[in-house]
């Protein structure tokens, strides 16, 4: 979903029935078969990660995984996840990818993506940010800046368990340069993957953006873009995890990275921008981060709103923004899912392969 300040109450309302507390409303599943090019199937199961000293807050997690069950269509609030329900794993993974939601979001929100990079070998972790989903809102009542060193240090926490899991870590393919992990990520979940690259932020240039462009990035501004009480040090501290070794943001929110962050990122790097963007206009955040990261891969999705690179809901979304599950007159979402369930996975295994 959309970075965004909005306020809890309306987020609950916004948001109600997207995650997995509406399990209870679970048709019957649907016998997906294979493709005779796909003979793997993504299976699913959801883990959570444990309080512990260095995790504050329980995250769930949507694990898609390759195997050979057969996958069925699983409605699962407003999305369908089409996997193989707690089937047993393939012996080895390609790597490891977390799947990062935007804020008000859910760990399946992007569930036909992470099927896609399932099917292809990779074992995918999807979580749902602790204070930052359509259930938990609670971030937003944190000091200033919380939102932007939790998010990045919530997927390192994930990181950290799946390699300390014997059903997990010894699955995950390595190299000389230790396991492969890379990470995806909508909205704030762009943001977030970029800061794991090494971006960092500078609260300032929030104010400063909005004073001068306010009207040409009205929704971001308005959702708290700006503040009229700045924390007295606006340079936060760098979130980079280092195992992530390839990142993809998908309508990022990115204005407030300095140039010079952005410049260190070494790591392959793709970003998608929806040319029709109006709640993260591209030209102040996607296209910030692709013209500062080095070789970066840059794809200007034309006719696109925010929430194109989201699956489809089955049923409306309210937002400040629109019915997410909206496109604009001529755009077909899934003609352009359908082209990131290739471009996600060969973008990983180039990256890995270069390595």
């Amino acid at each position: 979903m959309k970075f965004s300040l909005v306020p809890a109450a309306r987020l609950r309302r916004l948001w109600s029935c997207l995650g997995l507390s509406c399990l209870g409303l679970l048709a019957l599943p649907v016998l997906v078969p294979p493709s005779a090019a796909e003979a793997t199937e993504a299976g699913w199961r959801q883990i959570t990660i444990p309080v512990s000293p260095s995790n504050p807050a329980a995250i769930p997690v949507a694990l898609y995984y390759p195997t050979q069950t057969p996958a069925r269509a699983i409605p699962m609030g407003s999305f369908t996840v089409r996997a193989a329900i707690g089937a047993p794993p393939d012996p080895k993974f390609k790597g490891l990818i977390i799947v990062s939601h935007g804020t008000g979001g859910s760990e399946i929100g992007h569930s036909s993506l992470a099927e896609a990079l399932a099917r292809h070998g990779y074992l995918v972790a999807a979580l749902r940010h602790p204070g930052d989903n359509w259930q938990d809102h609670s971030i937003w009542q944190q000091p200033p800046g919380t939102f932007f060193t939790e998010r990045p240090r919530q997927v390192s926490r994930v990181i950290d368990a799946l390699l300390a899991d014997p059903e997990w870590k010894d699955k995950i393919a390595t190299d000389a340069q230790g396991p492969r992990i890379g990470a995806v990520g909508h909205s704030a979940g762009g943001y977030t993957v970029i800061a794991l690259a090494g971006g960092q932020v500078d609260l300032s240039r929030i104010g400063a953006h909005c004073e001068t462009d306010r009207k040409d990035d009205p929704l971001f501004c308005s959702m708290g873009g700006s503040s009229k009480s700045p924390p007295a040090t606006t340079l936060l501290p760098d979130a980079t995890d280092p195992r992530v070794r390839a990142v993809i943001a998908m309508a990022p929110a990115g204005v407030f990275f300095t140039a010079a962050s952005l410049a260190a990122i070494k790591l392959p790097t793709a970003v998608y921008a929806a040319e029709r963007d109006r709640w993260l206009v591209p030209r102040f955040h996607a296209e910030w981060i692709a013209q500062n990261v080095p070789h970066a891969e840059f794809h200007m999705i034309p006719n696109a709103w925010h929430f194109a690179f989201m699956d489809r809901p089955g049923t409306p979304i309210e937002t400040l923004d629109g019915d997410a599950a909206a496109d604009p007159p001529g755009f077909d979402r899934e003609a352009l899912l359908a082209q990131l369930r290739n471009e996600l996975p060969a973008f990983f295994d180039k990256a890995f392969a270069q390595e």
